[in-house]
Formats: structure tokens, C-alpha cells, sequence
């Protein structure tokens, strides 16, 4: 492509004129640069592009884009000095993929909790109604409920250039919606920078990713963000923080839903079923409408009420709403359960949140009959502060914990978990630390008797475990029915 098509929209400064013409590809990585390579320096946590600037002139780069001055420049190479380099790579892929983000309806959802519940009943309900739409977040890529096999490289929101090229098959694929989950991650590095989103979803938040953005206020503040760049704002109107981001958000309009406060879309009553809750709905029209949710767990009538809400505005029929919500079986490692032919319940969940924990045990608490068993775990060089928390929470509403391992990363496994062990001990609920965490789900199967369930929390839907920098198989999912088995045979819970 052209070099100025590619450029186009940015605002810059040419400090060195080079030999330029078609550019062949982006790279923001210096090993993917070839020759006739646009490369854009960004300033990372723990490197720094800038410093690759003679490496990728001498692989072929002719062009590179810089936000910090350098002293020397290497020759014939086209140099561009922007103010924020984040936010010229999400201008220059957009130019560079030809923009079929504008082919899609864009649907974002950010919050804390739910984000990935709410993204696949939208999808659901879309593919109800006949729609080919497609989904980016945690579970990976999927375009009419088939997996894509394009790879990125964060754990939820991909990078620009990744989410461009995702965005380009899913229009090639006839696909007219895009449903993603948008971390504050996303938002605070501007990865979303230039997208219009059809509509904007907040779900709730609580203490999170700390470690990121130093305060909760600089956490909603990357939240709130979405906010300014959608026609469609809606909002959990029982979370705390509704107020704070309806008051800097600029859509076209405001929806909000709930349970307790006022608001557009709310729950009128509530009634239990076997596989999840008979709703009665006020849509703002003055009528009550029944809807059925066949998935436990009450946090997900806030992720339902996200989704009719999102897919009323998006105007698509009430039937294939209903039919979609009732139809909606769950995502996998999200309060998913684990057969078996024993009277216990046994779930993994990805709950790595104190909010998110203290949801799921809630909710297995109100169909449980027996005691409730908590494996869980805190993730490292991730909050810290968040450990205690989780503790107590766990403590609080669990009838036995057991302390383990999650990606422990680069930190000590035991360190972790001694943090987490504060917060236990703060409560009267007896607890092991078992720092293998194929050893503490084994554990937790072989003390469930009729009646009593198991909550295996913190990695859901992930098949590894990150242990320092390296990355082995794991799957909770797997080893729970591993455990099953072999209990069953007598085994030893260690085994």
C-alpha cells in the first residue's frame, strides 16, 4: 500500500526524508520486520522500541515511526515523530487493512465481571436472529459459532494490527457484527483508538489489575473511555460507579438495566428453576415480558439484561431475544460443570477477582444443599493487593477452602499463597494449602460427599499453567475428570 494512505489521518513531523514507496507490512515487533516494513516504536513496560530502530533499518524497514527524539537516525530510512505512537498504530492498521471495521457493527463490553457471559449471549442472540456476527475475548476467536484460528497475543483484546486483520476476516466471511470484550487494558493503551462502537457495554466494577493502572480511579477512568467512541451507551445501573460513567461518556443515547435501582430495563421478579430463573422484565415499554435463563448463577441475570438490552437497541426482534437467552447453554469455564453420575456438583470457573469470586460461590451456594469446597488460587506478578481479599472472601462463604497455585509467573508459588492465607485465617473456615493445584483438585473430589459441591476457581477456560516463564498444560476441566475417576477407583487423592 501507499505510504501516505498508510499514514494518512496522522498528525506528524518528518524529522528524516528517506526513500519511501509501498509499504509491505507493520510491524511493532522487530522480528517481524522485512523489507519495504513500517516499524512503530512503542514504549513498553519492559522494552522499548526505539532501541530496535538500527536493527529493523538493517532488516529492510523504510519507514519508522517514533514519539521520543533520538540522536542519530539511520540513513535513507523515512523517519515520522508522532505525539503518542499507541495511537498511530491504531490509525495506521486501520489505513493499512483498509478499514472493514467500518462493515461491522461493533459491539464492546468492559466491566470487571461478565464480560465474556455477555459477549456470548449477545452472539447468541444474534445467531437466533439469523445474523452471522463474530466474537474476540478471552475464549479465543469464533465467526458463526465456529473457532478462527488467528492468533493474538494478549489474553482478551488484541492489538490493532491483530484486531484489523480479525476484523477484515470476519467481513470477508459476510459477517456483519463484531461482539468483543474491551479490557481497561485496551482502553488505557488506546488500542481502540479510531473505532466507532455501534453499542457500549459496562457491566460492574471492583478491585482489579492494580498492578496496571495504581488506582481504582485510573481503573474506571480506562473503563470509562469506551464510553466516548460509542451511538449506544448501556449500564448496569446497580453498580456504584453508573453515575460516574454516564457522566463522562458522550453516546448518542443511554440505556440502563438493573435490579435494585431505577432504571430502563429491570427485573420485576425472580423465580428459581432447576437450570437457572424464570425473569419478568419491565423493558421501559410499560408491559412486563417473560424471559427463561437456563444458566445458575445470579450474576448472569446482570449479563442477561446487558445482552437484551444490547440486541433491543440493535433492533433485533424480541422473539429471537427470547429464544436466544433461553437457549443460551453457558461458556465454557464459566461456572461450567463437570459430569458425573455421583450427587455432588463440581464446577471450574474463572473467578480470579474478589467480586468474581465472591459471585460464584454465592451462586452455588443457593442450589447447594450440602457444603461448599473452594479451590482457588491467586495469579502472580499480577495485584497483589487482591490476594487477602480473596482470602476472606473464600473464607467467609466457603464451608472448607483450599489454598493452591493459579499462573504463579514469576513469583514464588508459596509466597502467593501465604498472602492469600491472610486473608482465610481472618474467618472461622478451616482450610489446607496445597500448593500443587493437580493435588488440591484430586484433594477437593476426594472430601465431596452427597449433596456438597466443588468450586474449582481462578483459570476456567485456560489449558496451561505459567510457571516462571514457561508454559505447561493444564486444564482444571481435565484434571477434575481425571480425579473423578481415579477417587472412584479408590485411588489415592494425591495420586
Amino acid at each position: 500500500m501507499d505510504f501516505y494512505k498508510v499514514v494518512a489521518g496522522l498528525e506528524y513531523e518528518v524529522v528524516q526524508q528517506g526513500n519511501i514507496g509501498d509499504i509491505a507490512s507493520i510491524a511493532i515487533d522487530s522480528r517481524n520486520v522485512a523489507e519495504k516494513s513500517l516499524f512503530i516504536c512503542l514504549t513498553g513496560l519492559n522494552v522499548d522500541g526505539h532501541s530496535f530502530i538500527s536493527e529493523v533499518a538493517e532488516k529492510g524497514a523504510s519507514a519508522i515511526i517514533v514519539d521520543t527524539d533520538q540522536t542519530i537516525y539511520p540513513e535513507n530510512v523515512t523517519i515520522l515523530k508522532v505525539a503518542d505512537s499507541r495511537q498511530s498504530l491504531s490509525i495506521v492498521a486501520a489505513n493499512f487493512y483498509n478499514h472493514p471495521e467500518k462493515n461491522l457493527n461493533l459491539v464492546g463490553i468492559t466491566g470487571t465481571n461478565g464480560k465474556t457471559s455477555t459477549t456470548y449471549m449477545v452472539d447468541a442472540i444474534l445467531r437466533e436472529a439469523g445474523k452471522i456476527s463474530g466474537v474476540i475475548g478471552t475464549v479465543g476467536l469464533f465467526l458463526d459459532n465456529k473457532p478462527v484460528d488467528i492468533p493474538f497475543a494478549t489474553s482478551t483484546t488484541p492489538d490493532p494490527l491483530e484486531l484489523q486483520h480479525i476484523f477484515q476476516h470476519f467481513s470477508r466471511n459476510s459477517a456483519k457484527y463484531a461482539v468483543m470484550e474491551v479490557s481497561s487494558h485496551a482502553l488505557a493503551l488506546r488500542k481502540m483508538e479510531g473505532l466507532l462502537f455501534e453499542v457500549a457495554i459496562f457491566t460492574n466494577l471492583t478491585q482489579d489489575h492494580l498492578d496496571f493502572h495504581g488506582s481504582m480511579e485510573n481503573y474506571l477512568n480506562s473503563k470509562e473511555k469506551l464510553f466516548e467512541q460509542c451511538n449506544v451507551g448501556i449500564v448496569n445501573a446497580d453498580d456504584i460507579h453508573a453515575s460516574h460513567v454516564m457522566a463522562k461518556g458522550t453516546p448518542q443515547k443511554w440505556i440502563t438495566f438493573g435490579i435494585v435501582n431505577d432504571c430502563d430495563i429491570k427485573i420485576t421478579n425472580i423465580t428459581s428453576t432447576k437450570t437457572g430463573f424464570d425473569l419478568e422484565i419491565d423493558l421501559g415499554s410499560g408491559s412486563l415480558e417473560n424471559f427463561q435463563l437456563n444458566i445458575q448463577g445470579r450474576f448472569n441475570i446482570y449479563n442477561a439484561l446487558a445482552a437484551i438490552a444490547a440486541t433491543l437497541s440493535l433492533g433485533i426482534d424480541l422473539q429471537h431475544i427470547k429464544r436466544g437467552i433461553a437457549n443460551f447453554t453457558g461458556v465454557p469455564g464459566r461456572i461450567q460443570r463437570v459430569p458425573t453420575d455421583r450427587d455432588v456438583f463440581v464446577c471450574v470457573d474463572y473467578a480470579h477477582s474478589p467480586d468474581g469470586l465472591q459471585n460464584i460461590i454465592t451462586a452455588v451456594r443457593e442450589f447447594t444443599s450440602g457444603s461448599v469446597i473452594t479451590v482457588f488460587g491467586c495469579g502472580g506478578d499480577r495485584d497483589s493487593q487482591k490476594r487477602p481479599l480473596m482470602g476472606k472472601i473464600a473464607g467467609s462463604l466457603s464451608d472448607f477452602c483450599i489454598i493452591t497455585s493459579d499462573n504463579p509467573r514469576t513469583e514464588s508459588p508459596t509466597a502467593i499463597i501465604a498472602q492469600t492465607e491472610v486473608g482465610v485465617k481472618e474467618t472461622e473456615c478451616p482450610y489446607e494449602l496445597i500448593e500443587d493445584r493437580r493435588k488440591a483438585i484430586f484433594r477437593g473430589i476426594s472430601m465431596l460427599k452427597d449433596g456438597d459441591a466443588l468450586i474449582i476457581a481462578g483459570k476456567g477456560h485456560e489449558d496451561y499453567q505459567i510457571l516462571g516463564t514457561d508454559k505447561i498444560h493444564f486444564d482444571d476441566f481435565e484434571v477434575a475428570q481425571e480425579a473423578f475417576k481415579t477417587v472412584g477407583l479408590g485411588c489415592s487423592a494425591n495420586a
